[in-house]
């Protein structure tokens, strides 16, 4: 027997446990069938589940529960990233906190406290995942810095290298002066803050007096301007073009160059040019063969290339000395406070310096994004919504050569290694640079000493980064053959390991079986903003190591909000935890949500009042299920759906055919929201609202073969709703699975087969006739609600005009219309009394005689005020909506926030109206 409630804590652990005993997550146990393969995306091994994570994890595994009971050979190829900045921050943190830090305790250790912090406490997001339900294949979890994957990392960066698409140059890079690494453009986070727009005069040389005003939010990088530029076609500097300004506090003379890049509609329409700290300044100065001076140190002061009053400053001290020293020249013209954006490194938040020129190493991607386009434009990769395909587009199309190197020791260290170079046969060190040595790229430390020592013909031997110079002093003081190479210490850029997932996952470079299976992957599902950090590098990297696309669909999921349409943020309190979700409503319920929300185009907004009516609608399955028991519905072995002969049962079986066509539809067409809403409308409204209410006169009859065919058919409707639920809800469906089972049954739930009901009869008529019956009760139902009628009160049905086939649908089901409409009688006639209520059903009007019922003077007068009102609403929000400047300035969740209640406001007048209608016949 069921118990009263469904308790998702005491379920939940318990059914996981069975699924993983099962062996159900596994995938190559069906050696025969089609392969279905998604990699997730993998979270930083650092990470905490988050609502994100919840929504298109959630997505993925309705995909794969859904093909496994389509009875394809599924794997959901599961792993974590290693986050190197995010990874290497907690960790000198918590150094921090004992008073150690990296750089004392040296490479080696460090990097053996980062894998005891990984064992010991990272992944605890892996455990979150299986809280929500996840089938995935965990015996097959992969870290991106596992032994294969590392293996993997290694042979792609050589084989680059070998084809000369993976080099070293000095380039601008952003900067994190905190972690002293580059940092990628598409991690800096542009934030806005309150600063300044200071007004310099920049004196004209040679002309006392005269002086060229520029703007600046940093007016300590003036002491690194080579230039300063004006419009060619700005009148009022014409005459100054080609002349010189005397830079002041460095007092050396700059040009002033005629260039585009000056708008003569901003400040006074001549900007400083600083080539070594700025992306447009570097293109100026490469226009005009400007001189290119970096004024900064990595660790954020000043350094040798400004005047001595300045070196060792830090930016702040800078620009506070920098402007007094200005203002004591009487060259500040004036300043505004303004908001400006200001980049920040995504991880650490910390404010990224200019663009610092630095020598780093470099992928040149652009032959591999032309594949990339191709293979989207042909559609062996489709992106869905169409709408993100441009802006998979554009990235490729403009791209630029990808910076792989980071200043850090958690990663892939470089396979490169330095060496001296010859000069005249006899090897030379540069001592305290390795930028101008040779440089020899290997997967091994073997075929890298093989490689120097065939180079230099004597042998090679590797040495410690932080030991080569002192080594080298000491091999060159004792006039020793031996050649010393040391390796790169940086390390590659975390998404140079997650563009491999795809392949490297499933074992290449190896020519593993599973490999040749699984890949080309089939979806991957994942969000919009890393569609440039990952799903295009995965493009490039696929084809460009396989040969082939990785996936053949990219799904891009919303984003999610919190319950009021806001972005969550920590700083705004308003952060939802999918785990506390879980907690409170049970998984089911927040993954039903999720579902139910993950419309393509639109934002999603999640919170607990939008998840607690999924959690009751687990309330309405798990009564439904009740109610089937208790009237002794259970599932008939052999039982044929296509012979019942009872309208009701065939209309419930003609239904489930129906839901079951649809959901199967949607969620291969990646519609979620469509496939829960179509299964949602048919547990809720067709099976519990309608199909048991209809079966209730049945279990309560005489008639023995009625209730065997109906209760044989109530088990079978539930046992088919059960398998179309299970991919959204798993755990309340598999306990029922089991639970309303009188002998065990032959799989569960997660193995079974789905259901196609496709050589079904369609039983027309019967459709025909309980469509009639539910529009019939349903307009009753509105007519005593809208017209306030006691529930207690049976009152009579009458149909006018009503055609042969109509009266005989009448008299077919009049017990069941009666109990559903709470009538006291239904009947034809050919004229209404004065006093009834009045709606058309097809070509008959049913009519309601509520004359000794309820007074209609009153009741219409209450429903027009109520008309007036909702007229009134719609009438507000049409004056927002129409007005330009509040479209123009509301937030585009504020404005969908409108837009639905006026959706709602028009639809609640609509239904006043029938009913004034009504009324007034």
């Amino acid at each position: 027997m069921l118990d009263k409630t469904f308790n998702s804590q005491d379920v939940e652990g318990r059914i996981y446990a069975q699924w993983e005993a099962s062996g159900a997550f596994k995938a190559g146990r069906r050696p025969g069938a089609e392969p279905y393969c998604i990699v997730i995306p993998p979270p930083n091994v650092t990470g905490r589940l988050h609502i994100g994570h919840a929504l298109n994890n959630t997505l993925q595994d309705i995909l794969i529960r859904f093909e496994r009971m389509r009875g394809k050979d599924v794997l959901w190829q599961v792993g974590t990233d290693h986050a190197g900045i995010a990874t290497q921050l907690i960790v000198e943190r918590q150094l921090a906190e004992k008073q150690q830090s990296r750089v004392a305790m040296g490479r080696e250790k460090f990097l053996e406290a980062v894998w005891k912090w990984k064992d010991e406490s990272g992944g605890a997001i892996i455990q979150q995942l299986r809280r929500l339900g996840a089938s995935a294949d965990w015996s097959r979890e992969r870290f991106t810095m596992d032994e294969g994957l590392s293996r993997a990392v290694l042979k792609v960066f050589v084989d680059l290298y070998n084809q000369g698409l993976i080099y070293k140059d000095k380039r601008l890079v952003n900067w994190d002066p905190r972690l002293q690494t580059a940092v990628s453009d598409l991690e800096v986070e542009n934030i806005e803050v309150k600063g300044h727009l200071w007004y310099l005069k920049y004196p004209i040389e040679n002309q006392p007096g005269r002086f060229i005003t520029v703007a600046t939010t940093r007016p300590e990088t003036m002491l690194g301007d080579t230039a300063v530029a004006v419009h060619p076609d700005d009148e009022r500097y014409r005459d100054l073009i080609g002349k010189n300004v005397m830079l002041p506090l460095a007092h050396r003379p700059i040009p002033i160059v005629a260039d585009e890049h000056s708008d003569p509609e901003k400040g006074s329409g001549a900007v400083k040019i600083t080539p070594g700290h700025d992306f447009n300044d570097f293109e100026v100065g490469r226009r005009h063969n400007l001189p290119l001076i970096n004024i900064l140190n990595k660790d954020g002061t000043l350094n040798d290339n400004v005047p001595p009053a300045y070196r060792g400053l830090d930016r702040d001290e800078a620009r506070k000395m920098v402007l007094a020293d200005l203002d004591a020249l009487e060259l500040v013209e004036k300043l505004e406070p303004i908001v400006h954006a200001v980049p920040h490194d995504e991880k650490t938040k910390t404010v990224v310096l200019e663009p610092l020129m630095t020598e780093q190493w470099y992928c040149n991607v652009k032959p591999l994004a032309e594949k990339a386009i191709a293979a989207v434009e042909q559609g062996r990769t489709q992106i869905f919504p169409e709408n993100w395909v441009n802006t998979y587009y554009n990235w490729l199309r403009n791209i630029q050569p990808w910076c792989i190197s980071r200043q850090l020791w958690w990663g892939h260290q470089i396979p490169a290694w330095y060496g001296p170079t010859l000069q005249n046969g006899i090897p030379f060190y540069e001592f305290g640079s390795l930028g101008s040595q040779e440089i020899f790229v290997a997967e091994t430390d073997a075929e890298v000493v093989a490689k120097a020592s065939a180079f230099y013909g004597r042998p090679a031997e590797i040495v410690p980064h932080d030991e080569y110079f002192e080594r080298v002093k000491k091999a060159v003081a004792d006039d020793n053959r031996l050649v010393l190479i040391t390796r790169d210490p940086d390390v590659l850029d975390t998404w140079f390991s997650s563009a491999l997932w795809p392949f490297s996952t499933l074992g290449w470079p190896d020519k593993t079986p599973e490999l040749a299976r699984y890949y080309p992957t089939s979806v991957l599902s994942t969000a919009f903003d890393i569609i440039f950090f990952w799903v295009a590098r995965m493009m490039m990297m696929g084809i460009h190591f396989m040969g082939e696309v990785p996936f053949k669909t990219v799904f891009i999921h919303t984003r999610v909000l919190d319950e009021k349409g806001a972005k969550m943020s920590k700083t705004k309190g308003n952060v939802v935890d999918p785990i506390d979700i879980v907690d409170e409503f049970g998984a089911d319920a927040l993954r039903f949500t999720l579902a139910s929300a993950a419309g393509t185009g639109r934002d999603m907004r999640i919170g607990p009042s939008r998840v607690e009516p999924n959690r009751n609608f687990g309330t309405k399955l798990w009564n439904a299920a009740r109610f089937c028991e208790m009237n002794g519905c259970v599932t008939v072995p052999g039982f044929d759906p296509a012979k019942v002969a009872l309208a009701a049962n065939q209309w419930i079986v003609a239904e489930t055919a129906r839901a079951a066509a649809t959901v199967t539809a949607s969620i291969e067409t990646l519609k979620f929201n469509e496939a829960s809403g179509a299964v949602y409308h048919f547990v809720y409204d067709v099976f519990c609202d309608w199909y048991l209410e209809i079966c209730k006169p049945v279990f309560n009859g005489s008639d023995e073969a009625a209730k065997a065919e109906t209760r044989a058919t109530a088990a079978w409707t539930r046992d088919q709703l059960l398998k179309l639920l299970h991919p959204f809800m798993p755990y309340i469906t598999e306990e029922l699975w089991a639970r309303t089972a009188v002998a065990p049954r032959d799989t569960l739930l997660i193995e079974a087969p789905w259901p196609d009901f496709a050589a079904l009869p369609t039983f027309d008529d019967a459709r025909r006739d309980l469509d009639w019956v539910i529009a019939l009760v349903s307009g009753i139902r509105s007519v005593r609600a809208e017209m306030n009628v006691p529930p207690s009160a049976k009152i009579a049905l009458q149909l006018k005009d009503a055609s042969a086939e109509t009266s005989a649908r009448l008299a077919r089901h009049k017990d069941v219309i009666l109990q559903l409409a709470r009538l006291a009688s239904a009947d034809t006639t050919t004229s209404f009394e004065k006093g009834t209520a009045q709606f058309v059903l097809g070509e008959a009007t049913a009519g309601l005689p509520l004359g000794d019922v309820i007074d209609f003077a009153k009741e219409r007068a209450r429903l027009e005020k109520d008309l007036k009102n909702a007229n009134d609403e719609i009438a507000r929000f049409d004056s927002k909506l129409n007005n330009e400047q509040f479209v123009a300035k509301a937030p585009e969740d504020v404005l969908t926030e409108q837009r639905e209640k006026r959706a709602e406001a028009v639809a609640t007048a609509a239904r006043l109206q029938e009913a004034v209608a009504r009324l007034s016949s």
